[in-house]
């Protein structure tokens, strides 16, 4: 293990806890800031299809 020595300083039973539970804080941060900032998003998590939106503008 590259970082091995880290647990010379920190107790593996915090430190394991403290990494876990700082991925899944990080994980529904973004999941909020994708509800809040897309138009897409909420209606995935609700099984509606997105309809397809062409924006190239012809001629």
């Amino acid at each position: 293990m590259n970082q091995g020595r880290i647990w010379t300083v920190v107790k593996p039973t915090v430190g394991l806890p403290l990494f876990l539970g700082s991925v899944a804080v990080i994980a529904i941060l973004v999941h909020l800031a994708l509800l809040n900032n897309t138009t897409w998003f909420p209606k995935y998590w609700n099984g509606k299809t997105a309809a397809i939106e062409s924006s190239v503008n012809v001629g």
